[in-house]
């Protein structure tokens, strides 16, 4: 839904206010609004602007490119609206398993998850909804109806969605004891001087950065990545990693902090492309989980996007290459 104008917005419209310091000068406006308000797309926080409902030092300011300066007083104005309205949508869904309690889906690279603000259609939910019709639990809420956990936008792979709330409370407290397996397959730059190990370091928002979260910093929740070699390239290697702890973007966090991020990742790898890579490689490819309503433990896998395999084809012809010069 658009905002409203800022003389519309009166006294209903509740203010959040941040102060811009020294790491954010010289972002733009509608950038550090988008960082500093994480459930807000940028383009939703562009039509906040142009509508005059952030206000920089008191000032309704309408452009986006406004640069912000140490010291800002940055307010945005969210209007007072209905409840989002979550329409279902006829999107077709990837089920590797479905019954009465549970619907484990292979989501899609570029999908989000569930809607929010300036990103209400073309979601997980959205499909799920059409699919499901009333039968999901609502303990998320409207915006994210039978979702337990999430996965980046770009991320491909297993998400389980609760079909009850009995099943969701079952599923959110195994989540909450790490009894939930959850292994992704990567592709990260650098080799390995050992073939497994762990990353235990918290992990929160960057302080340099809003835009990022960082590991080891001061304010971060515990976070515990363990990893694995599966494949050799050289200057990449093919991982297994399993998460203890689900913290945003952590997996990503946690390789970029040891000088191995994922290939293809904008946000926390290289600027230069490489391989021809346009989007992270990264599938979350097996989920396990105890059934919610027999107790037995049930996995899941699904193979990684096509994309994913035609960089690993690369990786190997370079290797069997290089291998013959030997």
């Amino acid at each position: 839904m658009d905002p409203r104008s800022d003389a519309a917005l009166g006294p209903a419209a509740p203010c959040e206010t941040f102060i811009a310091d020294e790491a954010d000068a010289g972002m733009r406006l509608d950038n550090f609004v988008a960082a500093c308000m994480p459930e807000l797309s940028r383009s939703y926080a562009q039509r906040l602007i142009a509508q005059g409902a952030v206000r920089v030092n008191g000032v309704a300011d309408e452009s986006k490119h406004y640069i912000v300066r140490t010291g800002d007083v940055i307010a945005p104005c969210i209007p007072a609206r209905e409840a989002l309205h979550v329409v279902a949508e006829d999107i077709p869904l990837r089920i590797v398993h479905e019954d009465e309690d549970v619907l484990v889906v292979d989501k899609p690279k570029g999908m989000v998850v569930h809607p929010a603000p300036g990103n209400e259609k073309g979601t997980l939910v959205n499909a799920v909804l059409f699919h499901c019709g009333d039968g999901l639990s609502s303990i998320n809420g409207v915006i994210r109806p039978g979702i337990v956990h999430r996965i980046d936008k770009d991320t491909s792979g297993l998400l389980v969605v609760a079909k009850n709330d009995r099943a969701h409370r079952v599923l959110s407290e195994a989540l909450a004891r790490h009894e939930v397996t959850r292994e992704y397959e990567a592709v990260v730059y650098n080799n390995f001087a050992e073939d497994a190990g762990k990353v235990d370091l918290p992990v929160g928002r960057d302080p340099l950065n809003r835009l990022r979260r960082a590991a080891a910093v001061r304010d971060g929740r515990a976070a515990v990545t363990h990893y694995r070699v599966l494949e050799r390239f050289g200057t990449f290697t093919r991982l297994a990693l399993r998460l203890e702890t689900g913290r945003t973007h952590q997996i990503r966090v946690h390789m970029a902090h040891i000088k191995h991020p994922v290939l293809g990742d904008p946000l926390y790898g290289p600027k230069k492309k490489a391989l021809g890579v346009e989007t992270q490689m990264l599938h979350a490819g097996l989920l396990g989980f105890r059934h919610p309503r027999t107790g037995a433990y049930a996995e899941f896998s699904c193979p990684p996007p096509q994309e994913y395999e035609r960089v690993l084809r690369k990786l190997r012809a370079a290797r069997s290459e290089d291998a013959g010069f030997e």
